[in-house]
């Protein structure tokens, strides 16, 4: 199936210092694609991985699940470990997932870490029946595109396969499991009004995780796809406010070439 428009996924090659972005369930690189740019002109290596199953069309996502997403960003964190001598990860939603199952087991690889509303529990009533209902319904309606800005929109399905969602609800349960073996430097950052990721997911990973370096910081005036919304220049600033913390070689550049 073709990629849809705006979903295909980016690398940059820039400096020592390297990135990897992780986008949400059901989500494309789209939602972080202005944070990758951010990031590439200030002369970062940036990896925006496209996860398998999305990008295309909800159907296609029926056939992973959540060994596939995550291997896809452990094999692009691999990649940047080898070209770059620091690396961080960053993560919208389910992507905040997958960064923190990346620094629980890889450790001193990953420098520092970076949240953005991310998913700690498949939340609501139905979630304990999706072992059973996910073989009589396929989908329900998307949670793309929860974001107050006017005009802004997030290319990401219109349907939540359920077959993904129930793999989903597994590993989220098992990166809570893995949370208090996460210790590095952390930037938390989560809207009070979300109408997909409760701010209660946010709460727990700040109480179990082991790090001791953690700055929260609140979203006012987004909703979950903060990346898109009217707080997105500061979680551009925040973030490379951290990595040059952290890696005071990274320096800024003010343009990129090539990409």
């Amino acid at each position: 199936m073709p990629v849809l428009p705006g979903a295909e996924p980016f690398r940059h090659e820039g400096g020592e210092v390297g990135v990897l972005l992780c986008h949400g369930f059901t989500g494309s690189p789209q939602s972080l694609r202005p944070w990758a740019d951010y990031l590439a002109d200030r002369g970062l290596t940036v990896s925006l991985p496209l996860l398998p199953g999305h990008g295309t069309r909800w159907q296609d996502m029926q056939l992973t699940g959540w060994q596939d997403w995550y291997a896809e960003v452990d094999r692009e964190l691999t990649a940047l470990s080898a070209r770059c001598s620091r690396v961080f990860v960053f993560g919208l939603s389910m992507g905040g997932a997958l960064t923190l199952r990346l620094a629980a087991r890889h450790g001193a690889a990953v420098t520092g870490i970076v949240l953005v509303n991310p998913a700690n529990k498949v939340h609501g009533p139905s979630a304990a029946l999706l072992p059973v209902v996910r073989h009589l319904v396929p989908s329900t309606p998307g949670i793309s595109s929860d974001i107050a800005k006017p005009g802004a929109t997030e290319v990401g399905y219109d349907r939540v396969p359920l077959h993904a969602a129930h793999s989903l609800r597994t590993f989220l349960r098992l990166v809570d499991g893995e949370l208090p073996q996460v210790t590095q430097p952390m930037v938390l950052l989560h809207s009070p009004q979300d109408h997909v990721v409760p701010p209660a997911d946010s709460a727990r990973i700040l109480g179990r995780v082991s790090s001791t370096d953690i700055t929260e910081i609140l979203l006012e005036q987004s909703y979950h796809v903060a990346t898109l919304d009217h707080d997105a220049e500061r979680i551009f600033k925040e973030s490379y406010a951290f990595v040059c913390r952290f890696a005071p070689d990274a320096e800024e550049k003010g343009s990129r070439t090539g990409g």
